[in-house]
């Protein structure tokens, strides 16, 4: 039996729902005589679901495939569909040849479901309608004025990569007076040579959880990989064993690693991206010399997401009503937990969190064994919490700390990630080398810190 490419993207964000009318897309393709891959239902599942209210779930959704996967697949039946059920839509792409491949395409697939249909074949300009629905589809080739004045439910934005904030400004407002208006960006990541910025805008959005019924799905490698891992090919690829296999790909590997990795892993380069906490604003927390400190110590413990690190932090009130935090070490998960609970012993704590599901078990069994007082595993409510907390001290100014080059390092090369699916947040690193788990642990100790109130002690009369 020939493997299979990973089926769920390795990235994404898909807002809750119940519903979703993507089984009976799936079932009209299939009448074609073609068969809906799994990742391709599964897409179509999550691209059209829809709320108690029987409007679309996602406005927007965008999803980015390496080349070769038949995610043109999931516009053609998603617009079958739409034809079917009397939508209007318009299909955009960047090349004159890519619109009129897929309005040919689309009118295949109509001929073979046997449905009567009148068409324009004009390069650039085609439309396809069903007589029957009055479900109308209109290509175009973008430009900074195409789409102007008309009105449409469903726009496609294929070859996303390419699609420009000029062409945006011009067809965005075309779903504006649709009752059930869907907006679908299709495409791969972009190259150095892309023109487009609207697609990775969209993603980084999506991402760190800054949009609002928006959806996106992508497969693709984080960071720059051997172009010969074969484990990377199956990860990234969800068509690998039904439309193309290994002998395709290795007859692909050439020179450049990078445009492999871009096209074939998905790998997202990174250009000139800003730290969500900026070197100036971190800097301007820090002390010239410790501050006076009052009460005990709040723990924050994290392990990385890798599995390799543990990081352990602490907080501590400030006597001028401010949160100071500090990185008491990272070390390798390999090395154990005992320097984590010689600190504990040693230290005058109030209160331990414990975070990362690859080793906080192991460490409440060894603070039990060293008779420790029980500590703190968040919930994701709680994790959301956390960020949340932190990210008010940065602004309010709540919190210093001492510029310890590690945390500063981490604390100043991170972006935000989403968490959830109603505007949770978290962090993680811009570029290889950056242990985010050394940020994340003093966001925790912040976090236990400023949610404990503080122990008053009664006021003395004298008489």
């Amino acid at each position: 039996m020939a493997e299979l490419g990973r089926q769920t993207p390795t990235r994404s964000v898909v807002l809750p729902y119940e519903k979703t009318k993507g089984a009976q897309a799936v079932k009209l393709y299939n009448l074609t005589g073609r068969k809906a891959q799994e990742w391709q239902e599964l897409m179509l599942y999550d691209i059209m679901s829809v709320g108690e209210d029987g409007l679309w779930t996602h406005v927007k959704f965008g999803y980015s495939l390496p080349r070769r996967n038949g995610k043109s697949e999931i516009l053609i039946m998603r617009e079958l569909w739409g034809l079917v059920t009397g939508e209007h839509i318009m299909h955009t792409a960047h090349r004159t040849t890519t619109t009129h491949g897929a309005w040919e395409k689309l009118v295949g697939f109509v001929e073979k479901l046997g449905l009567p249909y009148r068409s324009i074949r004009a390069s650039g300009r085609e439309l396809l309608e069903l007589i029957d629905t009055g479900g109308r589809i209109e290509y175009r080739t973008r430009t900074s004025k195409g789409g102007l004045g008309e009105g449409v439910d469903l726009l496609i934005i294929d070859e996303a990569q390419e699609y420009t904030d000029d062409q945006e400004s011009a067809l965005k407002y075309i779903v504006t007076d649709s009752k059930n208006p869907q907006t679908l960006f299709c495409g791969t990541p972009p190259t150095p040579v892309s023109s487009g910025t609207v697609f990775t805008k969209l993603r980084n959005e999506a991402l760190a959880g800054n949009t609002v019924d928006t959806g996106w799905a992508e497969w693709s490698v984080p960071t720059m990989t051997d172009v010969h891992d074969k484990a990377a090919w199956l990860e990234t690829n969800p068509s690998y064993g039904v439309v193309f296999g290994e002998r395709d790909i290795t007859a692909e590997i050439g020179t450049d690693d990078v445009d492999f990795n871009i096209q074939r892993l998905g790998l997202w380069i990174r250009y000139n991206l800003k730290s969500a906490i900026s070197a100036t604003d971190w800097g301007a927390l820090q002390v010239k010399r410790l501050p006076a400190l009052k009460g005990k110590l709040f723990c924050g413990i994290k392990y990385g997401k890798d599995g390799e690190h543990v990081a352990l932090s602490i907080a501590v009130r400030t006597k001028d009503g401010r949160i100071f935090v500090e990185t008491i070490d990272c070390r390798p998960v390999r090395a154990g937990n005992a320097w984590i609970i010689d600190f504990l012993r040693a230290a005058q704590v109030e209160k331990v969190v414990v975070d990362g599901a690859n080793g906080q078990e192991l460490l409440v069994r060894d603070m039990k064994d060293a008779k420790l007082k029980k500590p703190l595993l968040p919930t994701v409510k709680q994790i959301i919490a956390a960020n949340a907390d932190f990210e008010r001290g940065l602004f309010e100014q709540k919190l210093c700390h001492a510029g310890q080059p590690s945390l500063v390092q981490a604390a100043t090369n991170c972006e935000r990630r989403a968490i959830g699916s109603n505007g949770g947040f978290g962090y993680q690193a811009l570029k290889e080398g950056i242990e985010i788990a050394l940020l994340d642990s003093a966001i925790l100790a912040y976090w236990a810190c400023e949610s404990t109130k503080e122990e008053r002690k009664p006021q003395q009369i004298d008489y």
